[in-house]
């Protein structure tokens, strides 16, 4: 019996262990600065187009910079409660320096709902979206919209 007790407590105490990791791989938006949207442009260093949610990693250019007709661009409608137009107004150039950002797209589910392809390595693209308050922490985005091809998708739910 205490043989038994043992091997439960190891493998409840292992499973327990994976918790902070697997609560890191899928987490909601509390996390970021919904009051200070970051944008972003370069073009996919490396792609991983899976669950919980697609991830790209974009190489920004050496001198980063906000298109002059950014608050202008057309916004697709969501069924979520965003202002587009807004955020677009809103949107700044990150502070920190880094060169390589991970942006946090949406489930899949969502991205087909959009019917937002596969975005391959060397793609160019431009992000709006949120990094964790005082940008502390990993170069990480969450993207609220995505602009690729010339076109514009909304991430926070599907299309209206």
């Amino acid at each position: 019996m205490a043989l038994l007790q043992r091997r439960f407590l190891l493998r409840a105490f292992s499973a327990s262990a994976l918790l902070p990791l697997a609560a890191r791989a899928h987490h909601g938006w509390s996390g970021f600065d919904q009051d200070r949207p970051l944008y972003l442009e370069g073009r996919a260093a490396k792609v991983r187009w899976a669950n919980p949610h697609a991830e790209i990693d974009l190489e920004l250019p050496a001198e980063p910079r906000l298109p002059p007709d950014l608050k202008q661009r057309a916004l697709p409608a969501q069924t979520a409660p965003v202002d587009g137009p807004a955020l677009l107004a809103k949107a700044q150039l990150p502070t920190r320096r880094d060169r390589l950002w991970t942006i946090e797209l949406a489930p899949l589910t969502r991205l087909g709902a959009w019917k937002l392809e596969e975005i391959a390595p060397g793609t160019a693209l431009s992000v709006i979206g949120y990094a964790a308050s005082g940008e502390r922490g990993d170069a990480v985005l969450r993207a609220e919209y995505v602009f690729v091809g010339g076109k514009a998708y909304g991430l926070r739910s599907s299309p209206a």
